[in-house]
């Protein structure tokens, strides 16, 4: 279990409520849910691969494989979150705005599922998705107070090397 220093947890805590102070809106919360449900289980983000393997015929199996690498990055998360088995966050000053599926906390799998994704899609489209799609899921786990700062941040860590590390592998194939 992660065992935080009670300032740490204290310091997380006071993050996690201020960026709800901030972001919280009808809109916001929405939008977040949104991006909740599309990357429950990295759902969402294995069929965009799936999507982008009908559409881009010719490199069909490097699209299949990193559809692959993102369901892979979200197992790795689950397996890191069994062994850690931090909390969710608990606290009167956060409110927890969507169910989840389990009560560990990290790393967040959905910053990790995301950024697996931006990276080797990105690699595929040959554009930096990264910009646009990791920050919003990142800070929706935060708006919707189900993760601590470092939660995610870890999270976006492992999804990057493991969408880096495949990303190499498909390019030296291709």
């Amino acid at each position: 279990m992660l065992e935080q220093k009670p300032a740490e947890a204290a310091a997380e805590i006071q993050v996690l409520a201020r960026v709800q102070g901030v972001l919280k809106r009808p809109v916001t919360v929405k939008a977040a849910r949104g991006l909740s449900h599309f990357g429950e289980h990295a759902i969402g983000w294995f069929a965009a691969g799936l999507i982008g393997a009908a559409v881009d015929r010719k490199r069909r199996k490097d699209w299949l494989l990193a559809a692959a690498g993102v369901v892979g990055a979200h197992g790795a998360s689950i397996a890191v979150k069994r062994v850690v088995r931090r909390p969710r966050p608990e606290d009167p000053s956060v409110e927890v705005l969507v169910g989840t599926p389990s009560r560990l906390s990290f790393p967040s799998s959905h910053a990790t599922s995301t950024t697996a994704a931006a990276v080797l899609y990105s690699g595929l489209t040959g554009r930096n998705l990264v910009p646009a799609l990791v920050p919003p899921m990142l800070a929706s786990r935060l708006v919707l107070g189900v993760h601590y700062p470092t939660d995610v941040l870890a999270g976006a860590a492992l999804g990057g090397v493991v969408g880096g590390l495949l990303r190499r592998k498909i390019r030296k194939k291709g």
